[in-house]
């Protein structure tokens, strides 16, 4: 028999809510489930892509990361995995980094055995280059073969990939398929093929309510066995709160103290009618109590104008900040990358929204980078006059996003605090004029880059700008942003 961990989408260096606890707590569930996978053995420990949150992990997790893969070597278990969206780089991946001194393996085309299992890999791809995988496999000679990929497949909610189609086209007849991107666990039959996604070892955003864990896979007698185990996490508590008129923030405060937060991530959200509620007072009481983060999401709509005769929407303060933005002077292309990163887009979308918006600017002309004169209106920010909350309301790994808002206008929503400053330094070497083989704009989340990273921030200058221009050559974003 050969039992493995299946886990994945670890997310390791997220600094959620810009709390550097938070980012300990997503290195502490990968080391529980490491831990795990010492104690009982296994034959290996599967990864199925996302090890890392961001391209460009910092120092300290890298070490933290090569810590716990020292151990795993140390303790003999292998560490296989393959390459997810948010860690996915230009060059050579931290996957070959890891590889090269000898503490995981990065699954491929060519089997890895363990025990009486061929594992096999497939790297997250975007959407866009799917039509030209061949899922060609080389053979084996193992009792069992089974798939890891990264990506959100048939028939599981969100889905872009179709499973059939890789089970169908595949060289290799797969007796499972082991998946990640999608935080929310579960497992399915295609084809009489079990596929399973593990889900996510810590919670990323406050929509994944549910517990957080790994799958446990065995492999024997022909039979494929997968269980679900728990891991142990920060506790998150939330507290939901119906105003009816005439109720306000002494009703919330009420509702706040009937529940244990120590230590705990507190969420609050406030429906119904009643009066205003100051979210920092209830994220001050919460904290008082013993929490360790609170945010408070008021779902209610309520307008004032002051002695300024400014309107203030106390269900979205972030329409404060964009209204302030628009007086700067930036142009079309800028509020485009700005609404983007800072939009209800889906952490996992933001680049390939940004992608094509620049692309749809670029097809118009050149004008839309230039500055504007005062204020630009709305109906300036996108190339097509859409709306940019059109882009909202896709899924992020299996997790719905969802408008909310909070003492801190937007700045700890997970949309904005790591993809939106990732995919705004990387988009002008992913996103170039007319890319060299014509991508449509619906590339994937999380696209591999292509060129050099530090291309973004050699800014050329203004006469190699205009000589562009003049000479009708072609314009990519570097020249821009």
């Amino acid at each position: 028999m050969t039992r493995v961990i299946h886990t994945g989408d670890t997310h390791l260096g997220y600094q959620q809510y810009h709390s550097p606890a938070r980012r300990q707590d997503f290195l502490d569930a990968f080391e529980r489930v490491v831990d795990d996978a010492i104690d009982d053995d296994v034959s290996a420990v599967v990864h199925a892509g996302d090890l890392f949150h961001d391209r460009r992990p910092a120092l300290p997790d890298l070490l933290g990361t090569l810590s716990v893969l020292r151990r795993l070597a140390n303790a003999d278990v292998p560490f296989l995995a393959v390459v997810g969206n948010h860690e996915s780089t230009r060059g050579g991946q931290w996957l070959d980094l890891f590889e090269q001194l000898g503490l995981a393996t990065r699954l491929g085309a060519d089997p890895v055995v363990v025990g009486d299992v061929a594992f096999y890999g497939l790297d997250h791809v975007p959407t866009s280059k799917r039509a030209d995988l061949d899922y060609a496999f080389e053979p084996h000679d193992a009792d069992f073969a089974a798939l890891v990929a990264h990506g959100l497949f048939t028939p599981f909610a969100h889905a872009d990939w179709e499973t059939e189609t890789v089970l169908d086209e595949a060289t290799v007849d797969f007796d499972a398929v082991l998946l990640g991107d999608n935080h929310a666990p579960g497992t399915e039959r295609v084809a009489d093929t079990p596929v399973t996604y593990c889900g996510s070892t810590e919670r990323v955003s406050a929509a994944e309510r549910d517990g957080r864990g790994y799958n446990l896979v065995s492999f024997e007698d022909e039979t494929v066995d997968i269980r679900r185990r728990a891991v142990e996490t920060r506790p998150f508590v939330f507290v939901e709160v119906t105003l009816g008129e005439g109720e306000g923030e002494e009703r919330v405060r009420e509702q706040v103290r009937q529940y244990d937060v120590e230590d705990a991530v507190v969420v609050v959200e406030i429906t119904g009618d009643g009066d205003p509620v100051t979210p920092a007072a209830i994220e001050t009481l919460a904290t008082e109590r013993g929490a360790l983060v609170a945010r408070v999401t008021d779902r209610r709509e309520f307008e004032a104008t002051g002695d300024s005769g400014t309107t203030v929407d106390f269900a979205d303060p972030d329409a404060a900040v964009r209204e302030r933005v628009s007086e700067l002077g930036l142009s079309p292309a800028a509020l485009d990358v700005d609404d983007a990163i800072r939009g209800d887009v889906a952490d996992a979308n933001v680049r390939e929204t940004v992608k094509r918006r620049v692309r749809e600017r670029l097809d118009e002309s050149v004008t839309g980078f230039e500055p504007a004169d005062g204020s630009v209106d709305d109906a300036e920010r996108t190339a097509d006059g859409e709306d940019p909350a059109d882009d909202a309301g896709v899924a992020d790994e299996g997790v719905e996003a969802t408008t909310e808002t909070d003492s801190t206008a937007g700045a700890d929503s997970t949309n904005a605090e790591s993809a939106g400053a990732d995919s705004a330094a990387d988009a002008d070497a992913d996103a170039e004029a007319g890319d060299a083989d014509d991508e449509s704009s619906g590339d994937s989340v999380g696209e591999p880059d292509e060129t050099d990273p530090d291309a973004a921030t050699e800014q050329p200058s203004r006469g190699t700008e205009a000589t562009r221009r003049e000479g009708g050559g072609q314009v990519s974003m570097e020249d821009y942003l």
